[in-house]
């Protein structure tokens, strides 16, 4: 059993909402640390990556809520909603809009992996890094669905399978050793866990961060919205199970392992020597 560390302020949130029976239970397994104030969206924003949203267009306004459904809730410092995405629920945190600053921002718990490419996209992994940018650390955890999530978003119809509380026990291990550790800066650790019974569960990996998820959208095309002209829907056709690289975060979870992936900021790269030499071209050097 990991250590319990108190007297922590832990910002939870989410990408699906304040609704979701994985962020209650996500709320729930932070209480030991000490004291947890939940801030999700206010609607669905799978999907949504670091996105804060136009500001100056939506006026995005917070309500505070009760949450009720599971025990333990009566227990949160607070809950709150935002009209916008998880990176802007953990934007307005850190600037203390809601009463104080929080020491670690927890986010999920997502019904589909959020493994491969589909970090860029995660509204789960982008209040981690959202976090990350006002040098507070951030945990995402996601948990895998049946069949397979599509490009980290498990279909509505599989959600009643999930066992949150396999991943809502792992959060609360990888908390513990993360504040454990003490680190000197702060840290993006992106978790994804397997939708098994704890005792299936074969250990955990520290995973590569791979470049493809279980499932992918594969084909997208326009289907003519009835009596509306020039205006049409976009049909999606999804690929099977892909065969992923066992070192990988996909491929760790699809293999019954825990994937744990530190994520790196992004650093600028080499330019091409050819891109350097048309630039030059086109602005001498004084």
């Amino acid at each position: 059993m990991c250590p319990i560390l108190q007297n922590v302020h832990i910002l939870v949130t989410n990408d699906d909402g304040i609704d979701s029976l994985g962020l209650h239970h996500l709320a729930v397994a932070m209480l030991p640390f000490g004291a947890v104030t939940v801030v999700a969206p206010d609607s669905e924003y799978s999907g949504a990556g670091t996105s804060l949203g136009a500001l100056h267009e939506i006026r995005p306004e917070v309500h505070r809520v009760t949450l009720t459904g599971i025990d333990g809730l009566d227990q949160l410092n607070g809950a709150f909603t935002v009209s916008g995405p998880p990176s802007l629920c953990v934007f307005f945190a850190r600037l203390g809009v809601f009463g104080f600053v929080p020491d670690l921002i927890v986010s999920g718990i997502n019904p589909g992996a959020n493994v491969g490419r589909v970090v860029y996209h995660s509204g789960t992994v982008g209040a981690a890094l959202t976090a990350r940018n006002g040098n507070i650390s951030g945990v995402a955890i996601s948990q895998d669905v049946p069949n397979g999530s599509v490009d980290g978003q498990g279909l509505e119809a599989l959600l009643a399978a999930q066992r949150w509380e396999v991943a809502a026990e792992i959060a609360t291990e990888v908390v513990a050793g993360l504040l454990a550790s003490k680190p000197t800066e702060a840290k993006v650790i992106n978790v994804n866990v397997p939708n098994l019974p704890r005792k299936e569960i074969r250990g955990w990996r520290a995973s590569s961060l791979g470049t493809t998820p279980p499932r992918s959208v594969t084909r997208a095309e326009l289907e003519p919205k009835p009596g509306h002209s020039d205006a049409y829907r976009v049909v999606m056709s999804y690929g099977d199970l892909a065969e992923l690289d066992a070192n990988d975060d996909g491929g760790a979870v699809t293999a019954g392992y825990v994937s744990v992936v530190a994520l790196t900021r992004l650093a600028a790269d080499v330019l091409d020597p050819v891109l350097i030499e048309h630039l030059d071209a086109l602005y001498p050097k004084s």
